[in-house]
């Protein structure tokens, strides 16, 4: 039998030896130390900034210095672990969004993924001036074929210049969705689905721009056999994140990477997130007591997502996350894709990422 060849990734310049690119994972899940291992492994490693100063002593007081601290020495420090491609991961919702934008062009990110709105407006920074120039490859994360047309049109217009590749995520992903609960197990919007209609979209910048715009499927990818399926779909690449929180160099704690292991079909469940976003969630006792109308008191010192009302939302959602990266599960939750439950073990990246290359071959 013929072995299948996982063709590399190729965004603009930038060559991905193995087509995963590691999701991003916010409130301190995918650090520099979690990037770098997929980077050194042949992947491309991704930081999200959400949250990212969680650590940094004057974050509850300063949360803007302490994110923007924080991103750089996380880069810094990833660039010191790997020679490989890293990326930052941004959500538009960010209220300091253009800084952390900034910041990724500045400490020279290999590429920046945009989800959690459209990256439309203000983002001449990431616009090379010249021929040649070394920008962050621009990478929107998208749930519809429609919300890639409105980006594209828009940077077309605006910009003379349009993003390098989309991340295409379905409906199966972990985290804030970007999908109406009634979407979400209607076969229509899913993955298989909605991706030959992206990859029709784009035909026409493609042609305009003379340049390739490879979609990376995501959302419920969990194996190299579902890879392959996907590119026979015409995906150029993919993007897992579930797969990665298990592993050794996840930079949560141990105790969330046991959430993933323990937790069980049944125990993940579609939330409300305070932030106007249906969610995918390990249910646990504090996302029960939520749901029973139990409200968790809390201060916001900085509202660190523009979409949140802070005023009517029964949790801190910024404040739970970091409660459960580092283990304290009784003030916060997980989120967590489709497939967590088939998460039994931890284990090295190079030893995730070798049987993924092995379980395409095989196909």
């Amino acid at each position: 039998m013929k072995q299948q060849i996982m063709p590399e990734l190729k965004i603009g310049d930038l060559r991905i030896k193995i087509p995963i690119i590691q999701g991003g994972m916010a409130v301190g899940i995918s650090l520099s130390g979690l990037a770098s291992a997929v980077a050194n492994a042949g992947g491309a490693g991704v930081i999200a900034t959400a949250g990212i100063g969680m650590m940094e002593p004057d974050f509850d007081t300063d949360f803007k210095q302490a994110n923007q601290r924080a991103l750089r020495k996380e880069i810094r420090k990833a660039r010191q672990l790997t020679k490989g491609i890293i990326g930052v991961n941004i959500m538009v919702a960010l209220s300091d969004f253009g800084e952390m934008v900034r910041i990724a062009v500045e400490e020279e990110a290999d590429m920046v993924l945009l989800g959690a709105g459209l990256p439309l407006k203000d983002l001449e920074i990431l616009i090379p001036k010249h021929p040649g120039e070394k920008k962050p490859k621009v990478i929107p994360i998208v749930s519809s074929s429609r919300a890639a047309k409105i980006i594209f049109q828009y940077w077309q217009k605006n910009y003379r210049h349009i993003p390098d590749a989309v991340v295409l995520e379905g409906p199966l992903a972990g985290g804030h969705l970007g999908f109406k609960r009634k979407q979400i197990d209607n076969p229509d919007y899913n993955l298989k689905k909605i991706l030959p209609e992206i990859i029709s979209i784009l035909k026409p910048f493609e042609k305009e721009s003379k340049k390739k715009i490879p979609v990376i499927a995501a959302g419920g990818i969990y194996t190299g056999s579902d890879i392959f399926h996907y590119f026979q779909l015409g995906a150029q690449g993919v993007q897992m994140a579930t797969r990665f929180v298990a592993t050794e160099e996840c930079d949560a704690s141990q105790q969330f990477k046991q959430t993933y292991i323990d937790c069980n079909k049944n125990d993940l469940v579609i939330i409300n997130s305070p932030v106007g976003l249906p969610g995918r969630a390990i249910q646990n006792q504090f996302l029960q007591e939520v749901s029973e109308g139990n409200k968790k008191p809390f201060r916001c010192y900085w509202r660190c997502l523009k979409t949140c009302d802070f005023k009517t939302a029964p949790y801190c959602i910024a404040s739970a996350l970091t409660h459960a990266q580092k283990g304290n599960f009784k003030n916060g939750f997980a989120f967590a894709g489709a497939n967590a439950h088939r998460v039994n073990k931890i284990i090295p990246v190079k030893e995730l990422m070798a049987s993924l290359v092995e379980e395409y071959q095989r196909q």
